[in-house]
């Protein structure tokens, strides 16, 4: 976990996702308007997802577009194109990571063929996560 002035950050790398605990993000190599995030040997666009609490989540744009919901607010001609902050003001922080978890889980395995192993989902989570799935069409 990073701290940057008072705000907690966390950076898991198995999933690739950057989480901001505060109103805003601090990252030297993050542009506001594009959302891009670079390393040495290339340059990844993210999305910026915001969930109802205002915990902030940055997914890979190529991930995003998998999802019909997700898709539809980038590509058509609604304010999440041009800033590609989506916000779900419905959606709790719990239940967001969740489905970013899950579209990294599917994102992997979408091409595997071998046994696919099962997706956790804790029986507390279930009512939560199907709301949020009907609502992203994921």
């Amino acid at each position: 976990q990073l701290h940057h002035r008072g705000r907690q950050l966390s950076y898991n790398c198995h999933y690739n996702t950057l989480r901001c605990f505060g109103s805003r993000l601090f990252n030297p190599l993050y542009t506001q308007r594009q959302h891009k995030i670079m390393d040495d040997d290339n340059e990844q666009t993210y999305v910026k997802l915001v969930s109802a609490e205002g915990t902030e989540i940055f997914l890979e744009k190529r991930i995003a577009l998998q999802v019909d919901t997700m898709r539809a607010m980038l590509e058509g001609n609604f304010r999440e194109s041009e800033e590609s902050v989506i916000r779900f003001p419905d959606i709790s922080d719990s239940a967001l990571e969740k489905v970013v978890r899950y579209l990294h889980y599917k994102d992997r395995h979408a091409s595997s063929t071998a046994r696919i192993p099962e997706f956790p989902i804790e029986p507390e989570e279930a009512l939560e996560l199907l709301v949020a799935a009907s609502f992203l069409n994921c």
